[in-house]
């Protein structure tokens, strides 16, 4: 007589067999989300944070709604981006040298490696100031400490440790979440300005919707996340990833990492409406005086959260701003490459980390004004975004590239209309300067 065998369980199995499987089939989607976990977190660098809080101290709920309407612009492109790596075996460095002029790739790429390096030591700086808040000394020594310790784990340690170290910083992040709760806000309030966007045509505020809008779509987090693909692709001994199942937990494990991203920006938003903006202090500039303000306004603990959140992810940020256009040079001329490989098998590529390295510690710790450097990295950033999402659209898009891996009609859509937006911002961005000039 045939039994009917029970759909959670395989024939072959029993009950108990299958109860330890689960648990195994969760770690392993757990860790399909952890390279989105991290490129999310990554791109909530102090630079981001500090233009996050300076929305929220300047113009209270009123940015909130951009969370939510940033996050499938995010999700799609760096879906976009992890797709076109998965499909070639290759980075967009990779990709845009093989079918792209080599003036533009190599143009490219040089300027975000530019670019990379001053938001680094941007980043750096950040860090130091976040230390003073909590260690009450000069922290130059342990600046440069924190930093040699970051490269020499990017240089020696193993892929896998790298990518828990990486995770247990990104985690950190939820440190703004508990600084929003400290901070008291009304809900009503907040949630009425998440789902209510006012739109105000004045040059402060369209200025800061341009900076958002650049925070969100930063060109780094595109090779990153493109790079790190591969990474994870040849781990396992493929150099190319088509199948559906694939596909569909990269985009799992992308949107996980966007959406994580997008949460952080709308509690760092909500904490500095709910106390620097309700008390009039709309004067912050970065991350770190935020951190300060906080404290007679929420207490010492919303303080500190904050300023552990900064150092966290600026530990965070410095190795994936050095790493990812190395991985972009290395595939422009040829070198063996990626954090997989031992020094002696990629020297060419540890050399582009180390002196990207060494050079954003020194501008980061040289006196130079950190909001001048991430100023005009940030300018640099903004009008490299169109031309890169162009080309990225078109790859994504190009029958040669994509064989039978075409994308369909809404994910076009989201991405030509993400390019768009792009666009408008560099375009705004650009008038700004020019404006004074043609008065």
């Amino acid at each position: 007589m045939h039994t009917a065998t029970s759909p959670s369980f395989r024939q072959s199995e029993s009950p108990e067999e299958a109860v330890e499987v689960s648990p195994r089939r969760l770690r392993s989607f757990l860790r399909a989300l952890v390279p989105g976990l991290i490129a999310g977190a990554a791109n909530d660098d102090p630079c981001a944070i500090g233009t996050y809080a300076k929305a929220g101290a300047v113009f209270g709920f009123s940015f909130l709604w951009t969370a939510p309407l940033t996050f499938p612009m995010m999700a799609a492109t760096v879906y976009l981006c992890s797709k076109l790596s998965l499909v070639t075996g290759k980075g967009i460095a990779g990709v845009i040298r093989d079918y792209y002029p080599r003036w533009f790739s190599y143009s490219l790429v040089l300027s975000i490696l530019i670019a990379n390096i001053i938001e680094a030591g941007a980043d750096i700086g950040a860090i130091a100031a976040s230390l003073r808040l909590l260690v009450p000394i000069p922290v130059t020594g342990i600046t440069i400490g924190i930093t040699l310790i970051i490269l020499a784990l990017q240089t020696w340690s193993s892929y896998q440790r790298l990518q828990k170290i990486f995770a247990g910083l990104a985690l950190m992040l939820f440190a703004y979440v508990g600084a929003a709760i400290l901070a008291k806000p009304d809900a009503r309030e907040f949630l009425w300005a998440t789902v209510t966007p006012k739109l105000h045509f004045n040059r402060e505020y369209l200025a800061m919707l341009v900076a958002l809008i650049g925070t969100r779509l930063s060109p780094y987090l595109y090779f990153w996340q493109s790079s790190q693909d591969v990474e994870e692709e040849r781990l396992v001994g493929r150099t190319v990833a088509t199948s559906s199942d694939k596909l569909r937990t990269t985009a799992w494990h992308v949107n996980a990492g966007m959406f994580f991203s997008n949460l952080i920006m709308y509690f760092v938003i909500l904490s500095t409406a709910a106390t620097l903006f309700r008390n009039g202090q709309t004067n912050i500039v970065t991350a770190e005086q935020a951190a300060i303000a906080l404290q007679p306004l929420a207490g010492h603990g919303a303080s500190l959260l904050f300023a552990l959140g900064i150092i966290g992810v600026g530990a965070l940020a410095i190795p994936v701003l050095t790493t990812g256009p190395a991985h972009a040079i290395a595939e422009m001329f040829g070198w063996r490459h990626g954090l997989r490989r031992d020094v002696e098998v990629a020297p060419e590529f540890y050399a582009v980390i180390a002196l990207s390295t060494v050079v954003a510690v020194a501008i980061g710790l040289s006196g130079i004004n950190p909001i001048t450097a991430l100023f005009w990295a940030s300018v640099l950033m903004g009008l490299l975004a169109p031309s890169l999402m162009v080309v990225i659209m078109l790859a994504v898009n190009d029958p040669r590239i994509m064989g039978a891996h075409s994308n369909g009609k809404w994910l076009k859509t989201i991405g030509w209309l993400t390019t768009a937006a792009v666009t408008a911002a560099a375009a705004a961005l650009t008038w700004s300067f020019i404006r004074p000039l043609v008065r």
